[in-house]
């Protein structure tokens, strides 16, 4: 629609100005309904300027909660609702004996007020009950009225000294002519319809512009002025036949778990969206949860009710604060300050998986599992690599190779509780060690460069990484792992484990795992590297550059010149028999290997077949088996002449 020209509607008031005559043959109460229509006009036509939302615009509270001080707002720009509590009785308005700004007086009382949302500007919204009021109030330097659809004013308070309070004839209107100079705080009542719908309520402020169509301190009256034209602040109410309040909502509220130990429910309280941290033997979950009705009001009493299985020793807390470990796994309270369950192990050092269900008045709000590691109860030793002679550093390579972390190692150590839940190991929890009485000259030590920081199963950062000192002599040894809690003084072992020590390669030899292959077939080429004294090579030294050519076949895997061996000093490659572009050809083949490191290496060479890929026959495979066949039709004509003979 298009909105009508400003100096159309001056012209229209202007005109209105002069039915003097008309308006003395006019009853009162007629007058103000036309005036009443002019204002409505004049808002749905959309010619009011609107104050944009300064930036020192107060967050307006929300229903049940302590009034605002109008000081919080802008002047002439911000319009508050009084929120202290109050569903029965009477609202309160602003005194008339008040003067200047208003506090934050709790005096006032909207009654019926459901729910506010946080802004106090423009493009407010609320929810009340159908007949209820809202106690509105502000502060103004201006001429200040206040606008509905529907619904009537009252007690209607503020302005300058002398000044009279006028309400248009249907009461959708209400008007105070002017203020002090000075912000003073202005308030009226407005009563909703007892119809359930949707209303606008507007504080409009300014003053009336002259018959120059200049603003000017012109004193506005109902019976021979429009209202002020700027918009300071607009509410949007819907008004609902019942109270959807007071009962918990599943929509409004939240619950999760939260992983605060020693400071519960830091930042945002409840978030909703449940934590993913790992707790350790001896912390504690929090679960975090909010009561809130379906205009998202705090739930002002009820039964609280929290039950936890597997004997977990449960307490409730407040938001905020750290509650203290609990004694039981069931407990109650009617404490709606009560916004938080701390979760303990009722054994201690034992693992715990627990659900924990909350209730409100016999509803269930909040079902939330939790686990917290029990104390290491078992080490598993994996991946383990094969040590040069008098060395102890482990190998980043072998690690990365085995379990794609690359960082020091030559073994791993996963630490799990007496139900299989992985533990993590840092150095505040305890320390690993060897078993002495398993150490000998060949293995002389064990060491620890990187400690478990994860439970995920997933995580690389699962595993400890352990390395072994070797001495000057090949061989191999069974060391045992050996982990003491720093708190408890709980000794765990591994079982023994199969350390090897191994020089250098010097040698190597190379295979194939079958001498005739059929084209698509997978060929598994394998390299064995062994030392001077003929012991399979470690596996911390990288076996260097190298050429391998094996004709008829396609690379799956390769040899890069930085990787190591496995634990047994060989290296496996993989191929697909056939080319990219093509089928093998059948025939008979020589492949070479070659490796530049080895001081003692020699090439090797590979032979193998490989049958014809179209399944046909060659033609000397077809004379062959013709002159075998003769052969044999020959024989059998031998035979049948002997047999003539002898007749």
């Amino acid at each position: 629609m298009e909105l009508e020209d400003p100096k159309d509607l001056r012209a229209r008031f202007r005109k209105f100005l002069s039915l003097t005559n008309e308006r003395k043959k006019m009853s009162k109460s007629t007058l103000r309904k036309r005036l009443s229509l002019v204002v409505i006009s004049a808002l749905t036509a959309g010619v009011l300027s609107v104050v944009a939302s300064p930036a020192a615009s107060a967050n307006h509270p929300n229903a049940g909660t302590a009034n605002y001080a109008s000081t919080n707002g802008t002047v002439n720009a911000s319009l508050f609702v009084a929120t202290a509590e109050n569903l029965t009785g009477a609202a309160v308005g602003v005194p008339t004996t008040q003067s200047g700004t208003l506090g934050a007086s709790n005096a006032l009382r909207s009654l019926g007020l459901l729910s506010k949302d946080t802004s106090s500007g423009t493009a407010q919204t609320a929810t009340m009950l159908a007949g209820g009021s809202l106690s509105l109030y502000a502060q103004a330097t201006t001429s200040v009225a206040f606008t509905a659809t529907a619904g009537s004013f009252s007690t209607t308070r503020g302005g300058s000294a002398g000044i009279t309070i006028q309400y248009a004839a249907d009461l959708k209107t209400t008007l105070i002519p002017s203020v002090a100079t000075a912000a003073t705080a202005v308030g009226t009542i407005w009563t909703a319809p007892s119809t359930a719908g949707t209303y606008t309520v507007n504080m409009l402020t300014g003053f009336v512009a002259n018959t120059s169509g200049t603003p000017g301190a012109i004193v506005p009256d109902l019976s021979t002025t429009a209202v002020p034209s700027t918009l300071g602040g607009s509410i949007l109410v819907t008004v609902v036949a019942t109270s959807g309040g007071g009962t918990w909502s599943a929509a409004k509220s939240a619950c999760n778990t939260a992983a605060g130990s020693t400071a519960y429910s830091a930042g945002a309280y409840p978030t909703g969206i449940d934590s993913t941290a790992t707790k350790i033997n001896g912390e504690a979950w929090s679960i975090d949860y909010s009561l809130l009705d379906a205009y998202g009001i705090a739930l002002s009493s009820g039964a609280l009710t929290a039950t936890a299985t597997n004997g977990a020793l449960i307490n409730f807390g407040t938001a905020g604060s750290t509650p203290v470990a609990g004694t039981t796994s069931t407990i109650v309270s009617t404490s709606m300050s009560s916004t938080t369950v701390r979760v303990d192990q009722p054994i201690a050092n034992a693992p715990l998986t627990t659900t924990v269900t909350i209730s409100y008045n016999g509803t269930t709000i909040c079902t939330k599992t939790v686990t917290i590691r029990g104390a290491v109860d078992k080490l598993t030793i994996a991946n383990v690599g094969t040590q040069d002679l008098s060395a102890s550093a482990g190998s980043a390579q072998w690690m990365y190779q085995e379990i794609g972390l690359y960082s020091a190692g030559l073994y791993t150590v996963l630490a799990t509780d007496s139900a299989g839940n992985i533990v993590a190991t840092p150095a505040t929890l305890g320390t690993f060690t060897a078993d002495a009485a398993t150490l000998t000259p060949t293995v002389q030590a064990l060491t620890f460069p990187t400690l478990a920081s994860s439970t995920s199963s997933s995580s690389t950062s699962r595993f400890t990484l352990g390395s072994f000192t070797c001495g000057a002599s090949a061989g191999t040894s069974s060391p045992v792992v050996v982990f003491t809690a720093a708190a408890t003084g709980k000794v765990t072992k591994s079982a023994p484990f199969t350390a090897r020590c191994a020089d250098d390669a010097a040698t190597y030899s190379a295979s194939l795992d079958k001498a005739s292959y059929a084209n698509g077939d997978i060929a598994t080429l394998t390299i064995q590297f062994l030392d001077s004294k003929g012991n399979k090579a470690n596996s911390v030294s990288a076996y260097g550059a190298s050429s391998i050519v094996v004709p008829m076949m396609t690379a799956v895997s390769s040899a890069s010149a930085t990787s190591v061996t496995k634990a047994d000093g060989s290296l496996a490659l993989t191929y697909t028999v056939g080319q990219s572009t093509a089928a093998a050809t059948a025939g008979t083949y020589a492949g070479v290997v070659t490796f530049t490191t080895p001081s003692l290496g020699t090439t090797q060479a590979l032979k193998y077949s490989i049958v014809d890929p179209s399944g046909t026959v060659s033609n000397a495979e077809v004379l062959k088996s013709i002159v075998a066949l003769i052969a044999s039709i020959n024989k059998q004509i031998q035979a049948l002449q002997k047999l003539i003979l002898k007749r």
